[in-house]
């Protein structure tokens, strides 16, 4: 068996430590490597600093660490499922940096290909260039920690806008399949930020519902390859949650 594969979920995260860095994939509920997050939150960790899409539900995925007061900064790009998130936020007790989607994904992928920086037209004009955007408020919700103004630059007559890329101490992604290598294939929407995050991540830990040996995968079918992850655990199949549920009246066509 690869010395990547671990035989639990807590024996995956046992080396996340008090102020990590988690670049962490999902889009939503979806691919949400939540495995791995129930061990984490088992294991007391905390001032955990984030980069992911979103920050879960109140009681799913990321959410379980924000209700614990584990994490104390988060950068995404969408936030707008998790009350306690915006409580905590508008209350002072949580950093917040949000990034256009498209922008945290590019950094994402920037820092997982050794890309210090890059120029992006996104958020030209707006307080993501100019500065102001209030990362921490104060308990009276005057701001205490403001966006710095960001480096611009003109190409072919059109303004830029640098972003820096990501890189974190760990990654914890979510894979339909995976072998025992780490080579990883991910389902549908859950493509969209998990192989970014497994780029971003120094050290890289998988859940996958199947896992299978060396060889069974085609090679044209993998997502991220093995070289990218350092930890793999066999989750299960996953029972995904239902983000918004929306049922027709009785009688309605």
């Amino acid at each position: 068996m690869s010395r990547k594969v671990c035989a639990t979920a807590a024996d995956a995260v046992g080396a996340i430590t008090s102020g990590s860095t988690l670049a962490v994939g999902g889009f939503g509920l979806c691919g949400v490597p939540d495995a791995l997050i129930e061990a984490l939150c088992e294991r007391g960790v905390d001032r955990l600093e984030v980069f992911s899409n979103n920050c879960g539900v109140d009681d799913y995925g990321l959410g379980l660490l924000l209700q614990d007061r584990r994490i104390v900064r988060v950068t995404a790009s969408y936030v707008g499922e998790n009350k306690e998130f915006a409580r905590q936020y508008l209350a002072g007790e949580l950093e917040v940096e949000l990034v256009p989607q498209g922008t945290l994904a590019e950094r994402l992928r920037a820092g997982g290909a050794g890309i210090p920086a890059f120029f992006t037209p996104a958020g030209v004009g707006t307080l993501v260039a100019e500065g102001g955007m209030p990362w921490r408020y104060r308990p009276d919700g005057e701001i205490d920690v403001a966006s710095p103004v960001k480096e611009t630059r003109v190409f072919d007559d059109r303004e830029y806008v640098m972003e820096r890329g990501i890189t974190a101490d760990f990654a914890l992604v979510h894979a339909r399949l995976g072998d025992t290598e780490g080579n990883l294939v991910f389902d549908k929407t859950a493509q969209n930020f998990n192989p970014l995050a497994a780029m971003a991540g120094r050290i890289t830990i998988a859940q996958v519902e199947e896992l299978v040996e060396p060889g069974v995968i085609d090679p044209a079918d993998v997502h991220i390859p093995g070289v990218f992850v350092q930890h793999i655990v066999e989750s299960g199949p996953q029972n995904k949650r239902i983000e918004k549920l929306t049922v027709a009246t009785e009688g309605a066509a």
